[in-house]
């Protein structure tokens, strides 16, 4: 009976921990917080930066003042990213999220790109926006919607997305991310932009377009 015990304890203790591998994309800190500390270059490193001496943690460790301050949209874009990061907060090491402000000019757009770690849910607060993502092989579905101030939209770990701005005025939004290090990939910038270039060849096959096309795409994001 005691065996029995042991075996099932033992069977639904290694399940759980499949499980909890799978399904999560960030370990659990083991201490209360990892205040970040890039100067100290010589101490081990947890999510790749050293932790401050818990003694020397202050207030200031977990504060960042400036999202009220909008962002300046003057790019090709018409969009700007003001990121609240580790390296804005050093207290979120380790905490397994973070945030960001997106100003958007008249018609100004954050093109199409994807967060490989993380899922992002954004709220508007002011303006109109269209945001969507695409659904993985074989679908490809667009899902999409029309946002007003006040309205949340989800986009899924991974999935390609984009937002627009519909209105007649600037518009701002505020995103909260599932990771303290989310990663962007620009669709546009990462296929034609790459260091060293994906050939042109590859890219022509690719698209189904002639040579001149794809050096002309390459040429326009060298200077964007």
């Amino acid at each position: 009976m005691a065996t029995s015990f042991f075996l099932f304890i033992l069977t639904a203790t290694f399940s759980s921990s499949i499980l909890t591998t799978v399904f999560s994309f960030e370990p659990a800190p083991l201490q209360d917080f990892c205040v970040a500390d890039p100067s100290n270059l010589g101490a081990v490193r947890v999510n790749g930066l050293a932790c401050k001496n818990p003694l020397f943690v202050q207030a200031d460790d977990f504060y960042y003042s400036g999202l009220h301050v909008a962002g300046d949209t003057q790019n090709s874009y018409g969009f700007r990213i003001s990121p609240v990061s580790v390296y804005q907060i050093p207290g979120l090491n380790t905490l397994g999220i973070s945030m960001m402000r997106i100003d958007y000019a008249l018609w100004g757009a954050n093109p199409p790109h994807t967060h490989p770690r993380a899922t992002e849910i954004l709220t508007v607060l002011e303006g109109t926006l269209q945001v969507g993502f695409i659904t993985s092989d074989p679908q490809n579905r667009l899902i999409t919607k029309v946002l007003q101030r006040g309205d949340v939209f989800v986009f899924p770990v991974g999935l390609v997305h984009f937002q627009r701005n519909m209105g007649l005025t600037n518009a701002s939004a505020i995103a909260a991310l599932s990771s303290q290090n989310p990663g962007v990939i620009s669709i546009t910038n990462s296929i034609f932009g790459s260091t060293p270039p994906i050939s042109t060849e590859i890219l022509a096959q690719a698209f189904g377009v002639d040579n001149k096309i794809v050096k002309l795409l390459k040429k326009k994001l060298t200077h964007m």
